[in-house]
């Protein structure tokens, strides 16, 4: 990589953290707040059949509107001061900043709260008031759906303290666990010379393609986890721990019934897509004994696990990475050719590795402003560029959701979704590059990096479920040690990785650095990214036999996402994901592809 890789651009959003229009942003959303809660005093009053539905669905149409306006502001700020914080843990304004604004938000949830559970109260009443036109009609399936939610709150009063608790609870741990992984740094020799990286950086040494150099990797970063295990050992206990028992305290099963509801799935549809990754195990096995041959090897030590194969191991500068994205994402529609090519002309990509900086990758959506900020950690790699386009996608569907003019509140789309558009975009690209003539060891370089992701969307990501069940389970009996952590990991990675692992060579410290176990709102974000990836495979062979003309129902399901179970939205395209028949249509896509690199 020779090139300049770009940090993101935050300037038109707000000119600065001390920028006099954030700080009146601030201010707005603390007055409005007061404004919303007399508003609900004075409007939102018991209601019976006898109440005339033109009433209520005129307070109801008020009420979106408000907090739609509300949610506008506060999303805007949050998606910036996390520009910030996740790219430089150092920046100390940037903290106290977000602090205050986390206290901010309390009374913004408390309205919330306020709101959901006189939706339930009113439930029975719902249907006729959304009859009436008005902003209340046109967003009938998340009141609808907030009004059923309402079951599992606790009293107003409760929930609350439980949302000021959090901010030195849950929230505090998830931050620890942030800031402790994102300012480790690590002395390894790379290349004959002596470098001190992130963690970030060391991670993606796994991807090396010198072996000496990837088990280094491995090895430096099994010992800077052990160095530190202890403050996020206690980081997990706090979060599973506070998860738990607000679920008791709501009435929910588990942590596992509050994911299927913010997935919009069901049980029946879950334990389908769950059953068919599980019976695909051998299926990649076979690949992790293939690759394990290739290097002398009975099973792959994890260091192996994502390392390159192929005689061709090209190393793509930032710049084509971006011609690369731009000359296939024009295959599918220029649309999408055209959002990219403004994402990289406009600096909405942040992908240098440095200290401070989070690992891995994400999207936000910046609404003010109707853009999207993406974050990478590029490191020349396939894998990375893969990355890059995967992250796009979440970009385009922010951008199909804007162009239709969707409010915030219809904007809210479950994790299952989510992934829609971010999978296409990352099999657009693998999925041009393969049809491409090229030598049999180029064919299976870019295979490796294919069959990488899609395992560890598989195979790793059950492994990762797995874990969080066990751990949810033991927490509620007692804490859990850094070793029972390390244990329940390695048992997981046994139980879906099998014979393709070195059982003497795993990796017990990956619920150190992934970031989707510390949080209190989003547990098991794990199963949503496979059901992302074969959902979106199945919609990828829809597109195969449609053509252009699968593009605008496409972009329509996109721009629909916060707007409907993910059952129903997959109907559109004659889809049931209750069938596990569906999933496993997907899972032989991926099969074709072990069968090929076992080929070759």
């Amino acid at each position: 990589m020779t090139d300049k890789i770009p940090h993101w651009n935050l300037s038109n959003v707000y000119e600065s953290l001390n920028s006099p229009h954030l700080e009146a942003d601030i201010q707005w959303v603390s007055e409005e707040c007061k404004a919303i809660e007399r508003y609900f005093q004075e409007n939102l009053i018991p209601m019976n059949a006898k109440t005339p539905a033109s009433l209520m669905a005129e307070k109801l149409s008020v009420v979106v509107d408000r907090f739609n306006g509300l949610f506008l502001k506060t999303n805007t700020i949050r998606a910036y001061l996390n520009g910030f914080i996740s790219t430089d843990s150092y920046n100390k304004d940037a903290m106290r900043l977000n602090s205050r604004f986390g206290i901010l938000m309390l009374p913004v949830r408390t309205l919330n709260t306020r709101l959901q559970a006189w939706l339930g109260e009113v439930k029975a009443f719902l249907p006729a008031a959304l009859e009436v036109e008005g902003s209340a009609k046109a967003h009938a399936f998340a009141l609808l759906e907030n009004a059923d939610q309402a079951q599992y709150l606790m009293s107003e009063g409760e929930e609350v303290l439980a949302g000021e608790l959090n901010l030195s609870g849950g929230r505090a741990w998830e931050q620890l666990q942030g800031t402790v992984t994102s300012q480790k740094t690590v002395s390894i020799e790379v290349g004959g010379e002596m470098k001190t990286l992130p963690m970030p950086a060391v991670i993606n040494l796994h991807g090396h393609p010198d072996e000496a150099t990837r088990k280094k990797a491995y090895e430096a970063e099994l010992k800077a986890w052990e160095e530190i295990k202890e403050p996020i050992a206690a980081a997990m206990n706090g979060i599973k721990g506070t998860v738990n028992t607000l679920n008791k305290h709501r009435g929910r099963r588990d942590a596992l019934h509050s994911a299927l509801d913010m997935a919009r799935i069901d049980q029946q549809t879950l334990d389908a897509m769950m059953g068919a990754m599980q019976d695909s195990f051998p299926m990649f096995r076979r690949y992790f004994r293939a690759k394990a041959k290739r290097f002398g090897q009975e099973a792959l030590p994890w260091w192996n696990l994502y390392a390159p194969v192929g005689k061709v191991s090209k190393t793509y500068t930032f710049e084509e990475a971006r011609k690369l994205i731009l000359k296939n994402f024009a295959t599918f529609t220029p649309e999408l050719e055209g959002f990219a090519r403004k994402a990289f002309e406009n600096y909405w990509i942040d992908a240098e590795q440095r200290a401070g900086k989070r690992g891995g990758a994400f999207c936000m959506s910046v609404p003010a402003v109707k853009e999207s900020r993406i974050l990478g950690n590029f490191d020349g790699s396939l894998d990375q560029v893969s990355t890059m386009a995967h992250e796009l996608g979440h970009g385009f569907h922010n951008y199909c959701m804007f162009k239709a003019g969707k409010t915030e509140i219809q904007r809210t789309t479950p994790m299952t979704m989510a992934e829609t558009a971010s999978i296409m975009c990352e099999t657009i690209v693998s999925n041009a590059i393969l049809s491409e003539v090229m030598a049999p060891q180029e064919e299976l370089a870019i295979l490796e990096t294919s069959l990488i992701g899609d395992s560890q969307v598989i195979v790793d990501i059950f492994s990762r479920f797995l874990f969080e069940k066990e751990v949810f389970e033991r927490r509620e009996k007692s804490e859990l040690s850094a070793e029972d952590l390390c244990d329940i990991m390695e048992r997981a990675q046994m139980a879906t990785y099998g014979d393709g692992l070195d059982k003497d060579h795993l990796h017990k410290y990956m619920w150190t650095w992934k970031p989707h176990y510390y949080s209190t709102t989003l547990s098991f974000y794990n199963f949503p990214y496979a059901f992302g990836l074969l959902f979106g495979l199945g919609l990828f062979a829809i597109y195969q036999q449609k053509g252009e003309a699968f593009v605008p129902e496409y972009m329509e399901l996109l721009a629909s996402t916060g707007e409907g179970t993910a059952a129903d939205l997959a109907a559109r395209f004659g889809i049931d994901i209750r069938s596990k028949s569906f999933w496993e249509g997907s899972l032989k896509v991926i099969e074709a592809k072990v069968e090929r690199y076992c080929a070759l």
